[in-house]
Order: structure tokens, then sequence, then C-alpha cells
């Protein structure tokens, strides 16, 4: 490096480049990583290492630019060392650590210790997504843990953050803490969200609810990605008898994580407080009919396009029936990167029919 940055300092940053030459070798990064976190863990402890000698040693920004000089010269088939990465590093650091850097008390130090063994089970691509678009610590956090939950792709990441998913989940008016075990309420809570976004292309404004339905069944891959994890599609319009009368329901789930059945009934319009009243009726038909004897309660879940809380609220009350309301809208334009990368329909559903064979209950007989 020239004297003219670093002056006295030379034989400290030279000292520093070596130790940083060392760990390289050690960690034996190579141009396609196989083990990811060895590459997060290296970025973590470079760009701790980099924060804390520019604060030693009163070093500027120009230490960074002259360290992928000297890194790039030693390691060429490494892509992790250009000028940019390194920034991306450092703010990495920076970002997820919030200051542990300086003295914190331990309970701030095991906080930082959980994050820094969190950040190694995602792709670094996804880390630049989340410190770059996500500015708050907790709600990088939330993103972070929601990437680990979910196995979500770059591009699926880039559409939650769009969309806001951290004002969104477990945001729905529900009436589970009344009508379902403190356990299944709680999950059943997060696993719902207020308003659901869809990536329906070339829908009217004022389609109807069988034109809404069958555009979600069509791009099935997309419905249950805002959905979230652990829908198992049954079927669409899918009937069932009561007494003399046969009805439908709009859409029928269960879910691998609640053990239990799902119906989804979609109002192309504002809620009305009889919406809820036929869906507590079907939820006690499909307990009746199809719930296994060690499934957890049905729950219900109306989509409408507008609601007032109070109604929702008023009409929720006492009703026996697990049943959450959430407004739907839909996006008005998906990035065609995104959309190439989202998985295929036919895709899903193969790998649907394997989940459902293998946990949904079948129909009791004589039923």
């Amino acid at each position: 490096m020239a004297k003219t940055l670093l002056n006295s300092n030379q034989k400290t940053y030279n000292q520093w480049l070596k130790t940083i030459k060392e760990k390289v070798r050690q960690t034996q990064l190579k141009a396609s990583i196989a083990v990811n976190s060895e590459l997060i863990n290296f970025y973590w402890e470079l760009g701790k290492s980099i924060i804390e000698k520019q604060q030693e040693n009163e070093w500027g920004s120009s230490v960074i630019d002259q360290l992928a000089i000297d890194l790039k010269k030693e390691f060429p088939e490494v892509e992790g060392f250009s000028r940019s990465n390194l920034y991306y590093i450092k703010q990495f650091y920076a970002f997820y650590s919030q200051g542990s850097i300086v003295q914190q008390p331990v309970g701030q130090l095991q906080k930082t210790a959980i994050v820094q063994q969190a950040v190694g089970q995602i792709p670094w691509g996804h880390h630049i997504l989340i410190i770059t678009k996500v500015k708050d610590y907790q709600q990088a956090l939330f993103y972070l843990y929601e990437t680990i939950k979910n196995n979500w792709s770059r591009n699926v990441l880039a559409l939650q953050i769009e969309t806001k998913l951290h004002k969104r989940q477990g945001k729905a008016i529900n009436n589970f803490k009344l009508t379902l075990p403190k356990a299944q309420s709680d999950l059943a809570i997060q696993t719902l969200k207020d308003p659901y976004v869809f990536d329906i292309m070339n829908i009217s404004k004022h389609a109807t609810e069988r034109e809404i339905e069958q555009q979600l069944t069509q791009q099935l891959a997309k419905f249950l990605l805002e959905l979230g994890q652990g829908f198992a599609f049954i079927g669409s319009q899918y009937a069932i008898k009561v007494g003399k009368k046969d009805y439908r329901l709009d859409l029928l789930f269960y879910h691998t994580q609640l053990r239990c059945y799902v119906v989804i009934e979609l109002k192309a319009g504002e809620f009305e407080p009889e919406h809820t009243g036929k869906l507590n009726f079907y939820l006690s038909a499909v307990d009746s009919q199809l719930k296994h004897p060690k499934d957890n309660p049905s729950i219900g879940i109306l989509l409408c396009q507008t609601k007032e809380h109070i109604d929702v609220e008023y009409s929720l009350r006492d009703t026996r029936k697990p049943i959450g309301v959430s407004d739907f809208k839909f996006l008005d334009k998906l990035p065609k990167k995104l959309e190439n990368n989202l998985p295929s329909v036919a895709l899903l559903e193969s790998e649907l029919k394997k989940i459902t064979l293998a946990t949904v209950p079948q129909k009791k007989k004589g039923k």
C-alpha cells in the first residue's frame, strides 16, 4: 500500500494483510465454495477485522480499496475480494452485530453469537439483499429467520421484502385464542397474513369469486408461496354433502404443521357478517366428515377485498369455529426475473401429491 495512505502504519497494514491471507488459506476458499457457512463465517470475521483495524489505526475507506487490490493479486481465483464486495462484508458485520465490537452486556453478546450462527445458514447473495433493502435491525432478523425456515430463493426473498411481509404476517383478525388450544392458536395466528398479496397477472379488478379462484389454482405455485409453508392443496370447489344438499368449498387445504384442514372462502367484495356464518357451517361439516380423530380442529380463512375491523370483530366474537379474516390484493407488476425463477405449477403439484398422500388422512368410511 502506498505510504501516503497509511504513513507510519504501513508495517501494521502489512502484518494485518499477512494474517488475512493465512485465514483465507486456512478456510480453503475456492471460486465456488461448497460449504456456505464457511464462507459466511469468514466474511463475518473479515468484516469485524476491517472495522476494528480502521478504528484502531484511524484508517479511512482507502484501506478497503488497497486491501481489494492486494487480496485479488494473491487470490485471483476467489471472486469475493472485489472492492464492492469488501464494502458489503464490512456492512454485513456492522449491521448484524449492531455494535458488538464495543463492550456489551453478556446477554447482548449471546444474542450476537446466536445471530452469527444463523447468518451462516443462508447464501451471501441473500445477505446483500437484506442489508441493502432492510434498514431496521429487527425487520432484517425477521427476513433472515423466515428465509431459513422457508428455504426461500433470493428472488422469493426479494418479493417478500417488496410486499412488506413483516407488516402482514400474523395480522389477520381472528378468534383463534378463543377457539383453539394455545399451542395451535399461536401457530395459526402466525400462519395468517393481512393482506394477502397475489401476483396474478391480467385479472380484472371486478373479477368474480369464481374467476379469482380459477386464477389462483391455475397458478398454484405462486398461490402456495403466498399462503406460506405447510399448506397442502386438496382441491377447489370441493364437494361436501350435508343432509340432502350438496355444497362446494372454494378451496380446501390440509396444513401439515397445524395438522388440520383449512377451508378458504373467497369474497370478491366487502366483508359481510353472514360470511362467517356460512364458513362456520362449512367447518362443522369438514370436522364431521373429513377430520381424523387425531387431527386438530379445522380452520377457516375468509379472504375478501375489503373489510371493516369492527364488523369482523363482532362477527367472530361468538363464533364457535376458528376463523381468520384477511383482505387480499394483487401485485400490479411482477419482476420478470422473479417470474422466471418461481417453481412451475406442474413441479409443485407433483410434490404436493407426495405430501398429501403421506400426510393427509383419508375420509372416514361411510361418510
